[in-house]
């Protein structure tokens, strides 16, 4: 009886590796002197802008920027106003213990999860920094409820590092405009970085924040009262402020349109 034949193994499949690539930066709608002028402008409207998040120290505003996300600054601010008077460091967030920081925090939305990591934050900050707030972006992400935006606001206002948090004003305002368009915060934070001058990055952050909370709002942008409105691209636009105003400082050009 002939030998049944044996079939050859077949050769084993090798596992398909997915790259994932970056996006590719987008392209801003605006020359490099449109961004000059815009920054610019920002610049005079607001020469020395600063974060509304009521804080102390580097660790007291560590928590409030946690505390904010899907919060208003007013809210957290009103919650921490009697907070940080007693537990303005890791040690003394601590002791306060986390049923008690929940009393405090309860107004905030999500203020549970906030609770527990801020209790969290606060024992690793001890056992790992001295009790201190590291000062790079990869330190900081390790510690419980701090990603990336958190960490760019704390570099930036505490320890004075040109970064670009993008929150939902940020995105919003990068896309709206077409300043610096991106699918994902991180895609919008990398190009804006690409494409706002060198010499105003410092306080773009704040400019670009306030003029989303302030002007350029989600539901409707007060296009009448914008001092970049006759530069902007937006097809959402609906007014240009006159050419005659242009040069004039930015309190004038508040006063004539308002």
């Amino acid at each position: 009886m002939d030998e049944p034949k044996l079939k050859s193994p077949s050769p084993q499949k090798k596992p398909k590796v997915v790259v994932r690539r970056k996006s590719p930066p987008s392209r801003s709608a605006y020359s490099l002197s449109e961004r000059e002028e815009i920054f610019r402008r920002f610049s005079v409207q607001r020469p020395e802008p600063k974060g509304e998040l009521a804080h102390t120290n580097a660790f007291t505003l560590l928590v409030a920027v946690a505390l904010s996300a899907q919060a208003t600054d007013a809210g957290v601010n009103k919650a921490t106003r009697t907070l940080f008077d007693v537990a303005d460091t890791p040690s003394k967030m601590i002791a306060l213990g986390e049923d008690r920081l929940r009393d405090y925090i309860k107004t905030i939305g999500l203020y549970r999860n906030k609770a527990k990591n801020v209790m969290a934050l606060s024992h690793k900050l001890i056992q790992e920094f001295d009790g201190e707030v590291p000062r790079t972006r990869e330190e900081l992400v390790t510690l419980p409820g701090v990603g990336r935006k958190t960490a760019n606001v704390v570099l930036s206002m505490a320890f004075g590092q040109a970064t670009m948090a993008v929150d939902t004003h940020i995105f919003r305002i990068a896309n709206r405009i077409k300043l610096a368009p991106g699918k994902t915060p991180d895609d919008v934070e990398m190009n804006l970085l690409r494409v706002i001058p060198k010499h105003y990055l410092y306080h773009a952050h704040h400019w670009l924040i306030l003029h989303g909370r302030y002007v350029c709002k989600a539901r409707k942008p007060e296009c009448e009262r914008c001092v970049i409105a006759d530069i902007c691209k937006s097809p959402e636009k609906t007014w240009d402020i006159p050419a005659s105003l242009v040069e004039l400082p930015a309190q004038v050009i508040g006063e004539a349109i308002d």
